[in-house]
């Protein structure tokens, strides 16, 4: 038993390993995000979404954290966003970029747990919700944070003024999403749900194993 539990904990931590390194590769390449107008379309929700299913919240925690981090060295030029949050707030500029992006990947391991264990044979449908849930988190936490953090700032007043004048906080974090979200959601979904499916049809994964022996200390 020991030895299983052993084996179990290498290949997650080899596959932990894997999508961190693919995180990285994916933020220096269009592949990781695209940039239109002051947001990106990220894509990097993808490995977030796909290592917190394997792994359980923990994973989706330390991925979570790999991505809040190439979203922060997207501040010093990458992002035009986040280069301006950075130049009014380097502390919350931190908190922003990271913060968001490890709740995203708790949530969706806690939500892939519960799913999982509900829906018995059809966990393809487990995956699908997952990887919307990878973006539409991604967005909502990020944009909540946004708010909450910059909201008073000249900057952020801009946008608001610019976006929906006059209007409150969700009409403002609707308007100012827009396109962006919806393409990341779709594409989240959609691929997270194929590769999944592959990697669980092929037997290279192993779905709904404990999540104490997935990320064991």
């Amino acid at each position: 038993m020991k030895k299983t539990n052993g084996v179990v904990k290498t290949k997650n931590l080899v596959i932990l390993a894997l999508l961190a390194a693919l995180l990285v590769i994916m933020a220096y390449t269009p592949l990781g995000y695209l940039n239109i107008g002051l947001l990106a379309v990220t894509f990097n929700v993808i490995p977030v979404g796909i290592g917190a299913i394997i792994l359980g919240w923990k994973g989706g925690a330390v991925l979570g954290g790999v991505f809040g981090l190439t979203s922060f060295l997207q501040c010093f030029g990458g992002s035009a966003m986040g280069t301006t949050l950075m130049s009014i707030n380097p502390a919350l500029t931190v908190i922003q970029c990271f913060v968001p992006r490890i709740l995203m990947g708790i949530c969706v391991g806690l939500v892939s747990s519960f799913l999982i264990t509900k829906v018995g044979k059809a966990k393809e449908i487990s995956f699908a919700v997952c990887g919307f849930l990878s973006a539409f988190l991604n967005t909502l936490f990020y944009m909540s944070a946004l708010v909450l953090m910059f909201g008073r700032t000249e900057y952020v007043q801009g946008l608001w003024e610019k976006f929906a004048p006059g209007r409150n906080a969700v009409v403002f974090v609707a308007s100012f999403v827009g396109v962006n979200a919806l393409v990341e959601a779709l594409s989240a979904t959609i691929i997270t749900a194929a590769v999944m499916a592959a990697l669980y049809r092929s037997k290279l994964v192993s779905i709904g194993v404990p999540k104490s022996a997935n990320m064991e200390k």
